[in-house]
């Protein structure tokens, strides 16, 4: 299956990181691996706006296998909380913990977002 939001971990110039998204089967949602940060940070508001158009209801974020997403990463995920009409809502699952501290801190109130440990 091609992946449009995939950045290759790997350059000429050595390793870089890099995100892969897939969809989530049975489920409205994506399951992310690897980081977001400067390199990054394009695919992720992608799927968050793409997330944000998408019908109704809940959004699921696999991010167990994302090991580090930055400041502005956390940022775009409460920005696009606040887009969310309706009660819609993103469910971030097993989130990075630096993740779950920096909303924790800086978006205390985005009720947009639900994380889960499980």
């Amino acid at each position: 299956m091609s992946n449009p939001f995939q950045v290759p971990s790997a350059e000429a110039r050595g390793p870089r990181p890099g995100l892969a998204v897939y969809p989530l089967p049975g489920r409205r949602g994506v399951r992310a691996a690897g980081e977001v940060g400067l390199t990054t940070r394009a695919i992720w508001e992608g799927v968050l706006e793409q997330a944000v158009r998408e019908g109704e209801g809940v959004y699921h974020l696999e991010l167990s296998d994302v090991t580090f997403v930055d400041v502005a990463g956390a940022g775009a995920l409460a920005a696009a909380a606040g887009r969310l009409r309706d009660g819609r809502r993103f469910v971030v699952r097993r989130p990075p913990a630096a993740l779950r501290r920096t909303l924790d801190l800086l978006w205390p109130d985005q009720e947009g977002i639900e994380v889960s440990a499980s």
